[in-house]
């Protein structure tokens, strides 16, 4: 039995990994967040109360927690840290400060009890890399220039893979993985205000549902292979397992490449999809795309990447995992899901 410590164990992935292995195995779960929302059916349920074990914190105050759970738990997820652009862009040292100072010394304290360390790299490692698929072993990392901060991210992140790696040559049992825009329920909240503080698709579903315009940063031209979060956590499940060491001291990028598409035709495909529910469609048709430019969108700090496809051989081969799920797949199931959440919430307020 696997003891995994997940810290941000209520975001996006946390949650969704957390219930997959509570579902499909006898591993135990010891998550830390400061909130506990998008788990709350995990922590009641009495079939998983006994192996599903959770603390209210922050990684950067509740530091004893987190090291003596280091030593405890056979594998771990550091999973905290900011992935949206417009903090980026207005609050880069923030992102530094998280996403690397606050997870480095988890790193160290894998390596100081010689734990599996399963840590999540990013798409945004590559940066502007002109090449047609992201290569984990091949492809150089392009970034901008210092006055364009939104490569704050992609740094942090690239600069904590070369420690993790530079750990793993004196002996860190470590698995890097780069999530290839993973889309699915509870991603963000639809109800965020401000535009750019959230990912595209909870953006474009928070639009939608209001019955408010789309804007289309630099006409939405910029492409992103989405992955639907299931195919992503199958991947994750077997890098976790690592079956005969199989993952150990490797670099996969978890994407589907056959879901490339263009922001445009993201937006066009939500849209066109909500008229084909009763509760959305009315809104749907109220909604306008419109052209704005990244500097009035994100700011004068912003910078975009075209087109980010992710080379999956060696994850495919190795893990003996294949994605499956097509993007109009994908959008039905985050629609379904929202809608099954707005009816349940209603529900409850008769």
């Amino acid at each position: 039995m696997k003891k995994v410590l997940i810290l941000g164990v209520n975001g996006f992935i946390g949650h969704h990994l957390s219930q997959r292995i509570l579902e499909t195995t006898d591993w135990e779960v010891y998550g830390m967040d400061m909130q506990s929302n998008r788990i709350s059916d995990l922590l009641n349920n009495e079939d998983y109360k006994k192996r599903m074990h959770f603390f209210e914190g922050d990684i950067t105050i509740n530091k004893e927690w987190v090291e003596y759970h280091v030593k405890k738990c056979d594998v771990i997820l550091p999973l905290v840290a900011i992935a949206t652009p417009s903090t980026y862009v207005k609050e880069p040292l923030r992102v530094f400060e998280l996403d690397f100072e606050a997870n480095l010394p988890i790193v160290r304290s894998a390596f100081k009890y010689k734990k599996h360390l399963v840590f999540p790299s990013t798409s945004e490692v590559y940066g502007m890399c002109h090449d047609e698929e992201f290569d984990p072993e091949q492809s150089e990392l392009v970034c901008g220039p210092i006055n364009k901060p939104r490569w704050i991210y992609s740094c942090a992140k690239q600069l904590m893979d070369r420690v993790i790696w530079g750990y793993g040559m004196d002996g860190l049992n470590f698995t890097l993985f780069r999530p290839f825009n993973w889309i699915g329920s509870g991603l963000d909240s639809i109800h965020t205000p401000k535009e750019g503080s959230s990912r595209v698709v909870t953006q474009f579903l928070g639009h939608i549902v209001r019955g408010e315009n789309i804007s289309l940063v630099d006409g939405g031209m910029q492409k992103r292979a989405f992955t639907y979060v299931s195919d992503g956590i199958d991947a994750l499940m077997k890098i976790i397992d690592n079956k005969n060491g199989i993952a150990s001291g490797k670099i996969y990028n978890i994407g589907n490449p056959t879901n490339n598409f263009s922001i445009r035709e993201l937006a066009t495909m939500m849209v066109k999809l909500a008229t084909e529910y009763p509760e959305f469609a009315d809104s749907a048709k109220k909604v306008e795309l419109l052209e704005v430019t990244s500097g009035a969108y994100y700011g004068n700090g912003y910078q975009d990447v075209q087109n980010r496809v992710p080379k999956i051989e060696n994850t495919c081969k190795e893990l003996d995992w294949q994605p499956h799920s097509t993007m109009a797949d994908a959008l039905r199931k985050i629609y379904d899901a929202y809608r099954s959440q707005t009816t349940e919430a209603s529900a409850l307020m008769d």
